[in-house]
């Protein structure tokens, strides 16, 4: 099974992510970690990006798409995979077009996780992670046991400097401005599935579950259509050329 999962800042992805590979045995490949990994590797580009994630703007298309198809070329990645936030922007989604076709390969489905923008904002400004072991830590819905020091090892906690008022505004409208565009292309190849991302993490993962059920039955079917799935709602098919309301509208 080859996925790739999107969605905007907070929305989710990373938890989600962990139980669909867990459940299907593929690696999840987060182009984030990836970036934060290069920007502590030393060097020019590696400054530059650390730059760039500091003050939430985005890397450029061909550095992010060099460090996919390295990962994507590994043996891991034979059997399935899970792009986490990856493609971000048209340019990229073409690209991994291209890189799969090379290595004859395929999507199955393209989920995209949507949460109101209020949810996002309380989600990412309460994130802490321990500099010294990576442990994160959310001031409301996983708090340290002393507040502001890792239960690990009691270092004191740091906020992501893309994690505060300022940087999430920037991100989330780059959001809207780059990444959303990669809905509507992957709309139009039969491949998109929007699931309502609020709610407890069990009820999504449920809701994921529906979306991939119906999208296994549809894959290889030329036109096959997308849905939506929220909620107790289930799935309801949308045309390839249907709008989509974004991250922060019909809300229901």
């Amino acid at each position: 099974m080859n996925l790739v999962l999107l969605g905007p800042p907070g929305g989710g992805k990373s938890t989600q992510a962990a139980l669909l590979t867990e459940q299907y045995h593929i690696p999840q490949i987060s182009t984030g970690e990836m970036l934060r990994e290069a920007a502590q590797r030393g060097g020019e580009n590696s400054r530059r990006i650390s730059e760039l994630i500091d003050h939430g703007r985005m890397v450029p298309d061909e550095w992010v798409v060099e460090l996919v198809r390295e990962r994507l070329s590994q043996p891991d990645t034979a059997g399935g995979f899970l792009l986490d936030g990856f493609p971000r922007t048209v340019a990229q989604a073409e690209a991994l077009d291209r890189l799969l076709q090379a290595s004859g390969r395929q999507l199955t489905a393209v989920l995209n996780l949507e949460v109101g923008e209020d949810e996002l904002i309380r989600r990412l400004a309460g994130r802490r992670v321990c500099p010294s072991c990576g442990a994160n830590y959310h001031l409301v819905t996983h708090p340290p046991r002393e507040p502001g020091r890792c239960d690990l090892d009691g270092a004191a906690l740091e906020q992501r400097p893309d994690d505060r008022p300022e940087a999430i505004r920037e991100r989330l409208a780059l959001y809207r401005q780059r990444t959303r565009p990669v809905l509507e292309y992957y709309r139009a190849g039969g491949l998109l599935w929007t699931i309502e991302g609020d709610g407890p993490m069990a009820e999504v993962a449920r809701r994921i579950q529906r979306a991939l059920k119906e999208a296994g039955a549809q894959h290889g079917r030329a036109g096959a259509p997308q849905g939506r799935v929220r909620g107790e709602q289930g799935p309801v098919n949308e045309s390839p050329g249907a709008s989509d309301p974004g991250p922060s509208t019909d809300r229901t």
